[in-house]
Order: C-alpha cells, then structure tokens, then sequence
C-alpha cells in the first residue's frame, strides 16, 4: 500500500514537498486550521486536502515543515491526537532547528510511541515534475536520482530515518545519516551558518556601502575582484527580502547551536538581529530593501 502523509503546514516549502508527493501518487493531508486565505489557495493548488488532526495522526508520516520557531508548539498541538491513534505514524521534524530544540521536540513526541525522524531540508522547494516525468534512467541521471531529481535533500537521522526514507520512491530526496538523533540538524545548522550568514554579511555592508556613498566603487570592485562570490549574492539576496522575517528564529536557533563559542553566539544574534530589522523594513517602506534592490540592479542599470 502507498503510505499516506501528512504535511504541515502548506507554506511555500511544505506546499511544494506535498505537491511533488502529490504528483507521485500519494494522498497528502494538511491542517488548515486558522490558515490564511492565500494558505488555503497553494494547499488546494498542491492537490492536498485539509483534514482533521485526528485524521492526520491515522497516516503514515506527518511531516512538520514550520518556521522554527513554532516547531515545539505544534508537536505538543499533536500529542493527544496521536496518543489516541492506533496508526502510530512516524514524525519527522524537518525544520530548522538546533539539536537542543531537537531533543525538546522529541521528547514532546515520546509519549505517542509514534517514531520520531529529524531532518534537515537544504535547498529550494521541489521543481514541478516535467509533463510526462522522466524515465528511469533517462539522461544522465540514473534511475534513483530521476525520481528524486529537483528535490531539494532531506537529510535525515535517527533509529527510524532509513522508514522515512522510503519516501525516495515518491520523489523526496532523503538522506540518512549516521550519528546522534540530532545528526541532521546539526548539519542544516552549520550550512544554514555559512549561507544565511554570509547574506546577512553581504547585505550588511552593501547597505553601508550606499549610505556612505562607496556604493558604487563597492559594486566595481566585487565585480572585478569576487565574480564568482557576487554572482551567488546576486542570485541570493535578491530573493531574500521577502523571506528575511523566516530567517529571524533560524538564526537564534544557530545561535544557540554555536553557543558553547561566545563570539560565534554574538555573531549570529546579531544576523537575528539583522534580518529583524530588514524584515520590519519589508513590511512598512522597504528603504533598505529599495537600497539593497537598487546596488544589486547597478550592472542592469548603468
């Protein structure tokens, strides 16, 4: 029997992880509860169907795909409805969360008796499949990776990573790693360190930059001396304005990951800080965001 998952919550990531389950076959449920209109439109257009939590704790995988900062609630949301539940489905955390937050979240999970996975996602929401999708073995990728190809990775750990696994035949890259139960946050932590941080740096000083008028010498200079380096800012920050507010609770998260490093604490609080301030920025007149936009655009403009 095809399993049946579960997906909360149906934002841009989890509407395109369940569209992509979807078009492979399976039944994808979602909670709609107290969503927004433009949330009940993309779940619909994924093809997932609102349901009850019970009716959620009676499938085969419930996939939390959050902004961290509510991963713990929403564990604790489902602990009556999956202890009632006979189904006992495997939980898989795939959010961005430090391996303490992890724990925190498992052992909310623990007293179901369902399976607890944490995963750790890297990558851009899932391509649509081409129209009809590839054959096995089809062009240059072999017959595992065209199932699975446009995915981005779900790395994965713990005693049950290798069952969630199994969702690799139905177009979710997952990949198991060895280690602590934490193994896979760890991991999205220490690469979300270096990307988003490295953004939060970037746009930092472009920013400075175009308030102290080297705007400019600055733009001239990266494109000369950092091709490479600004052409992954370009493509980077460009789309990052409207998802900075996301990024506010993930850098806390990596905070308290690196917090056994003082300086290294104070740095990611600080790109917390940051992307709070771009985000409020975002949601009122976006003159940092229209500055940011306007120093980025400088090739395309002059």
């Amino acid at each position: 029997m095809t399993p049946v998952v579960a997906i909360i919550a149906p934002g841009m990531m989890g509407a395109a992880v369940g569209k992509r389950l979807v078009d492979n076959g399976l039944k994808v449920l979602t909670s709609l509860k107290g969503r927004s209109q433009e949330t009940e439109a993309r779940a619909r257009a994924a093809g997932m169907a609102s349901v009850s939590d019970k009716e959620i704790a009676a499938s085969d995988f419930i996939l939390s795909i959050l902004p961290p900062g509510d991963a713990v609630s929403l564990a604790e949301r489902f602990v009556p409805a999956l202890k009632a539940s006979n189904a006992k489905p495997i939980y898989v955390d795939c959010n961005a969360i430090n391996p303490m937050t992890v724990e925190r979240v498992a052992a909310v999970i623990a007293p179901t008796d369902c399976p607890f996975v944490d995963a750790g996602i890297i990558g851009s929401p899932p391509r649509p499949l081409p129209n009809p999708p590839p054959l096995a073995g089809e062009g240059r990728v072999g017959a595992g990776e065209s199932k699975v190809a446009g995915s981005p990775r779900f790395y994965a750990s713990g005693p049950a990573a290798p069952r969630f696994a199994t969702l690799r035949e139905y177009g979710l890259d997952v990949r198991v790693l060895d280690g602590a139960l934490s193994a896979a946050s760890a991991l999205k932590m220490s690469y979300a360190g270096i990307t988003k941080g490295t953004q939060a740096i970037g746009a930092a000083m472009m920013l400075a930059a175009s308030r102290a008028g080297s705007a400019d010498a600055l733009f001239a200079e990266l494109s000369s001396s950092q091709k490479e380096m600004f052409a992954w800012f370009k493509r980077g920050l460009t789309l990052m304005p409207p998802k900075a507010y996301r990024w506010i609770a993930e850098m806390h998260e990596i905070a308290g990951f690196v917090g056994e490093d003082p300086a290294a604490h104070e740095l990611y609080e600080g790109a917390a800080h940051f992307y709070e301030r771009l985000a409020e920025d975002f949601a009122a007149d976006k003159k940092d965001v229209a500055a940011l936009a306007a120093f980025l655009d400088k090739g395309a403009t002059g």
